[in-house]
């Protein structure tokens, strides 16, 4: 079976150093496990931003209407299978993440998991939603979401106990 390239472009918001090579390993280590997990075919690349609770707070009132910091947004450049239109004139970009990286540490911490793992789930959990899946649609396709998230975050193989 063909290995499909992925491409990232990593970014950071001015008040975010940018991330370590330990944080864009694990982030590219958990999008390229979605992809293969989602059997996706064909060569993809993903924009990842981190940033602090301000900056995706904005983010998440302007896109979404909610007043709050959350942990993760995701900006997904197509409906679900709609990629599948596109010729074959490249990587098919999937759309945007963007982490906040303090919301990360505070989940990581309520939840007694590493740092790294707490990305890992979100960069996953957002991933999911690039290709077309949606939580918010009902208890069904949270279901189906929540448990494409456990199998995968468990084929990373990190050490500590899975908590989500």
């Amino acid at each position: 079976m063909k290995k499909h390239k992925l491409f990232i472009s990593f970014s950071a918001t001015k008040r975010m150093p940018k991330a370590d090579h330990a944080l864009k390993k694990t982030l590219r280590a958990a999008i390229s496990e979605t992809l293969a997990f989602e059997g996706f075919p064909r060569d993809a690349s993903v924009s990842v931003t981190v940033c602090d609770n301000a900056y995706i707070h904005s983010l998440n009132k302007e896109y979404r209407n909610i007043d709050r910091a959350t942990d993760v947004l995701s900006f997904p450049m197509y409906e679900a299978g709609e990629w599948e239109n596109e010729g074959d004139f490249g990587p098919i970009p999937l759309g945007d993440i963007v982490i906040s990286l303090e919301r990360t540490a505070e989940q990581a911490s309520e939840l007694g998991n590493s740092f790294l793992r707490e990305a890992a789930f979100l960069a996953i959990h957002s991933t999911l939603h690039l290709l077309g899946y949606d939580h918010e649609r009902g208890p069904e396709d949270e279901e189906a979401q929540c448990s494409r998230q456990r199998a995968i975050i468990e084929r990373l193989n990190f050490e500590e106990e899975v908590k989500e």
